[in-house]
């Protein structure tokens, strides 16, 4: 039985670390200056991607996830929220985007601190809103284990943080072929918040008095 493989793709339609040859070739194939390589073991292939050193662990969420990116973000209303006395600083904040209902859906995390964007997965076809708010919850939250570096988290999704504070998710969304990986990653997302502690708070940020939150994709 041949051994999996995983693989980098640095320039393609979506970079990221991929756990299958056919999900790598559909970013790579008939696209200009294309780059990857393959690699024996997801965390090889976790570490090439980001450029830095091998510290991958059993927290993180999925092989497949696009690795958190180091660049700074645009941040809305940066010189408000950063004075706001209410707001802590020194967390992580999540948001989701998705173009239609279902549509295409990704998710990402900055810190607020300095407007680093943390990782952004996605896009994933056939997706959710709501979906993409608890993943990007729970994707930070593994981060953080995998990282043992804690933060307090902010969501505006109502239904996102009540899907993590009763680690369970009520969705009407029905699998298809072309949103499969994303309901793989759900499932693993459902497990580990089932089997994970977590010494922080993941609060609602408060869109009404302090604009919309840092991590939001600006396509309203």
């Amino acid at each position: 039985m041949a051994k999996q493989k995983f693989y980098v793709v640095w320039a393609g339609r979506v970079p990221g670390v991929y756990d299958n040859w056919s999900d790598c070739e559909e970013q790579i194939l008939n696209f200009p200056g294309a780059k990857y390589k393959g690699f024996a073991s997801a965390a090889a292939a976790a570490k090439a991607f980001r450029g830095g050193d091998d510290d991958s662990n059993p927290a993180d969420l999925g092989s497949f996830l696009i690795a958190a990116a180091d660049k700074r973000v645009a941040m809305p209303d940066a010189p408000a929220y950063r004075s706001n006395p209410d707001i802590d600083q020194t967390a992580w904040a999540v948001d989701a985007s998705c173009q239609g209902n279902p549509g295409i859906m990704e998710y990402r995390g900055v810190e607020l601190a300095t407007g680093r964007e943390l990782f952004k997965v996605g896009p994933f076809q056939d997706g959710t809103n709501n979906i993409g708010e608890f993943l990007a919850i729970v994707h930070a939250l593994a981060e953080m284990t995998r990282r043992n570096e804690w933060h307090n988290i902010y969501s505006d999704s109502k239904t996102a943080l009540a899907w993590v504070r009763n680690r369970q998710v009520k969705t009407q969304l029905k699998q298809t072929d072309r949103n499969a990986k994303l309901f793989e990653l759900l499932g693993r997302g459902i497990v580990w918040i089932r089997s994970h502690s977590w010494p922080v708070k993941i609060m609602k940020w408060q869109t009404e008095l302090w604009g919309e939150i840092p991590a939001d994709f600006g396509r309203k």
